[in-house]
Order: C-alpha cells, then structure tokens, then sequence
C-alpha cells in the first residue's frame, strides 16, 4: 500500500496483472478496428455509442444473465461509464476512486483512493462520470478541480494538476476526451457562479496547452452579449465529455446554464456561450463556430449534452452532421464544419417557444419567463434530455434518446453573489398534478419525427447504447437493465438489477465472448449470454 496525505493505492498482489498494449492516439482514433474494446467515454470519437458487436442480437438476447456482480460499496449517484482495453475494465466509483477490474471475471487487481477535501463543494451529488486512457495513463477529474494522470498498471499517481479553485464551487466531474497528446476537458459549478472554461492538458506532463473560456471576458467575441460585469459570474460549465472530428481537428463541447439561473434581469443580453454547444481546433483551443440553442435562459436548460457526430445523408446530399437532443426539448441537427443550422423539432413536450425561426433561434411564447409569484412551463429545469447519453445507430439511421416529461413552476428571486454560495437567482418546484415520466425515443434525424417509443414510468436519467445485434439498450429509476429492438421498439430483456440507472452501458468482448455491463445502484453488472 502506498500512501500520501490524500493519495491512497491499494493492489490486489496475489493476482496476476495482464495488461494489454498502451492505448495510443491511432488506438482510438480507429476504435471500431477493435470492437471488443471500449477506449474512450462514448467508444468512438462521434460519440455514437454503437457497438459492431453482434453475438448479442435481438434473437438472443433474451438469454442474457449476470456473469458477475462487483458491489461498488458506495452511498453516492453512480454515473460512471467504464473503460475496457485488452481485457481489463478501468471504471471511477464515487466521489474519486479509480478500480481496474477483470472485465471477464470482475476481479479487482487495484483500487486508487483520492481524498478529497471535506469542505468540497458539489452542486448536484459528488459525481464522477468515468476516466480518459491514453498511452500507459489513466486521467480522472476530481471534485476540488484536480486532473490526475495514474499508471494504467498501478494505479500511481504519475501528475497531478490544479485547474481552479475548488474554495470558489469549481468541481470537475466529467470524464476527459483524450486526443492525439492532450487530455480535454471542463468544470462544473455554474449554480454556484463560476466562469465556465475548457482546459486542454499535456498527456505527458500535466502541464496545460490551452484555455477557453465559456464565458468571454473584455475584449473577446460574445462578451457584449453580457450586461456590465455579469461575465464574471456567468457560469456556462462543462460537465459531460464532448465529441471529435479527426478530418476537421475540431473538437466540441455542449455549455451548461448561465449564472444566475433564473434571474435574467442581472445579466441582460444573450449570454454566449452558455446553452452552446462550441468547436474548438483541438491544438490550439480557438472557437471555429458556436450555435446557441437557448439565448439568455432563464430555465437552466443546459446544453450539457453530447454532441452526437454523423456523416449521413441529409437534404440529398451527403455531409457531416452533429444530432444534438437538447435539454429544452427539441431535437437539433447541425452542420459540424460550420455550425449552421438545419433543423430542428420538439421530442418532447415544451411550452415556453412558439417554435423555432430559420436561423435556429427560439421564438419564445409571452409569459413564460420565471416570476415572483410562479410560472408554469414545460419542460421541468431537470430537462426533456439531460447529461445521460444518446446512441445513434448507422444501421437504422435512428437516433434514440432517454426523453423525460413534466413541467414544473418557476421562480424569479433577488441575488447576490457570493463566492462559494449558491448562485440561482430563484428556484423551481414540481407540478405535482402533471405526469413525471418519458420514455425511450427513436428520432428520424431527416426529418425529426419520432419513429417509436418504448414508456417508461418515472423520468429517465440512463444513458443509451445501440449494437449491430439490432439492440438498444437502456435503464430506469426503477432499477431495470433492458433491451429494445432498434427498429421497432419493441420490448425484448429486462433485469431487475434493484438499484436506479443513472449511468450509460458499454458492451465489449472477454477471450472471445460479447459482455454488456452497467452500473445500477451501487453494483456493476456484467451479463453474457447463458450457454
């Protein structure tokens, strides 16, 4: 056991250590080269999140049972997406402990222990949702806005460095994107007043290359879009790992909410780039183009989503797409190269935008801005879509997507800012008459409309996996692990894992044999086909 004041590694020193070849940069890059394998948060570069793997198939998938069960002994939400490389599974458990396991047998060969300290602060849970491999080196986000580089063998810390104070609510939570030799990622903590900003960080040393603020100071494009000095608390974090283009070498990121929440009178104008989604040339961190989904928002509608990357067909002719299912409730579709508009249409029900104008613009309806007294609007702050991830199929060309109904009332307040304090400038509350549910959705990305849908009862925050097996595969609050036909819909397997599914399945292969795992609860689950 090694040991500093808030490092601990434990090893498993009875077991056998098969690690596999570094992961390098052209790894990943041509990830589907080697299916079995899950090498980065959404698997490829596009963020699909489909597996060629096809043992598993809508025929069989009905004989699916547990092979094994790792209890993650822990009291927190379990959001994490585990990395598998050669055989051996890499996963973060809550707040900041990194464990690489036996993806055949879920045996533990080493756990990673970080402290953080106690007075860490957390908006929404002391999260952590997975980890980025590059070369022989494990990257993981901390709670008091730390990155870390361990030994992919070991567990050792081999850097660590400071992206933001965590005294000030930053907190990182996202799994990083490793690209050719830097890690990218962000912060969260908009609730709380932050500045918003994406990092990019040397792989080897810990050192960081690049900057980009969310939220643009004086002197920089998007800053007038900011009323007087509300920039400096305008928050726009970035909590949910983004996506790659290698041909344009354009990175992209979705910005969360503006700071603060509900209360626009203090930070008039449009408020770039939060509710953004933004391209970024990956050496360099310059902004290619921005598209904003929500101008000045006062609904907390996010747009921490993942940016889904496609080359499909779209208006007759081919091109390179981003499919964005955004929290506001409408489903967009965006050139990649330059950020232009295409389409866009409601996957859920809204009732704060009229529609939206050709250019990508909401119309907003009259009165649906939060007030003293409460105003209704749908949908809820929590979103028609959230931080869980999207799949998008290249063989059905369906997007699908964990959409969640209910609306709920908001509230307008008085605000001052305090460093460290929430930062909402109001609140929101449930309407406790209407419906709190969503359902499973496979969007058309031509033309928007929903082609299927499979309900579920309470508002879903799992993420999505599709497979060449004609699968989709998802959970729920209730603590289901299920599988859907891709193309109809239809109900196939479930499991009763006990616990809610708040993190996204992988699939990948072990000495040859396909095996779906997802985190439920507080246990990590493993199934394979029964013999």
């Amino acid at each position: 056991m090694r040991k500093t004041a808030l490092l601990t590694v434990t090893l498993a020193c009875t077991m056998t250590f098969a690690a596999g070849q570094q992961v390098s940069y052209q790894r990943i890059l041509e990830a589907d080269k080697e299916p079995g394998n899950w090498l980065t948060y959404s698997r490829t570069y596009d963020a699909q999140r489909f597996s060629p793997l096809n043992q598993i198939t809508a025929a069989n998938v009905s004989r699916l049972q547990p092979a094994w069960i790792y209890q993650l002994q822990t009291t927190h939400k379990v959001e994490t997406t585990p990395l598998v490389v050669d055989g051996m599974m890499y996963l973060t458990r809550p707040p900041n402990h990194v464990i690489a396991l036996d993806a055949e047998t879920g045996r533990k060969f080493w756990e990673f222990r970080y402290q953080n300290p106690p007075d860490v602060i957390a908006c929404c849970g002391k999260v952590n949702r997975g980890l980025a491999i590059l070369g022989d080196r494990l990257f993981m986000n901390t709670l008091d806005s730390m990155i870390l580089a361990l030994d992919v063998k070991s567990g050792r810390v081999l850097w660590k460095t400071k992206m933001a104070d965590y005294k000030a609510a930053y907190a990182a939570t996202t799994a990083p994107l490793a690209v050719k030799d830097k890690v990218i990622t962000g912060v969260a903590g908009a609730e709380y007043g932050i500045r918003g900003f994406i990092d990019a960080y040397d792989a080897e040393t810990g050192k960081r290359v690049w900057r980009f603020y969310t939220v643009p100071g004086p002197g920089e494009p998007g800053n007038e879009t900011w009323e007087g000095n509300s920039w400096k608390t305008g928050g726009a974090s970035i909590w949910v790992t983004g996506s790659y283009d290698p041909e344009l070498n354009l990175t992209y990121w979705g910005a969360g909410n503006p700071g603060p929440d509900y209360n626009g009178d203090v930070r008039k104008g449009d408020n770039l780039y939060s509710d953004s989604v933004v391209a970024l040339d990956v050496d360099t961190g310059k902004l290619k183009w921005h598209f904003q989904f929500t101008p000045h928002d006062v609904h907390d509608f996010d747009a921490a989503q993942v940016p889904v990357l496609a080359d499909i067909e779209f208006g007759g002719r081919l091109r390179k797409l981003m499919l964005f299912p955004n929290r506001n409730a409408f489903f967009y579709v965006l050139d990649r190269v330059t950020g232009e508009f295409l389409l866009a249409k409601a996957f859920a029900k809204q009732t704060w935008a009229k529609g939206i104008d050709a250019k990508g613009r909401p119309i907003r309806m009259p009165n649906t801005t939060p007030t003293k007294t409460g105003t209704r609007v749908w949908p809820a702050a929590s979103g028609a879509a959230n931080w869980h991830s999207p799949t998008f199929s290249p063989h059905t060309g369906l997007i699908y997507v964990a959409a969640r109904e209910g609306g709920e009332t908001f509230y307008t307040a008085d605000v001052d800012y305090k460093p460290g304090s929430y930062f909402l400038g109001g609140e929101h509350k449930r309407i406790r008459s209407e419906p709190n549910n969503g359902g499973i959705r496979a969007i058309d990305p031509q033309t928007g409309k929903i082609r299927w849908e499979f309900p579920v009862i309470t508002r879903p925050y799992a993420g999505l996996m599709s497979t060449a097996g004609n699968l989709v595969f998802g959970g729920t609050d209730e603590g289901h692990f299920l599988a859907l036909n891709a193309k109809t819909g239809q109900h196939l397997w479930h499991f009763p894992a006990g616990g809610r599914v708040r993190a996204a399945p992988i699939t990948y292969l072990a000495k040859g044999k396909q095996y779906v795992a997802i985190s439920s609860g507080d246990i990590l689950v493993s199934f394979t086909l029964k013999d």
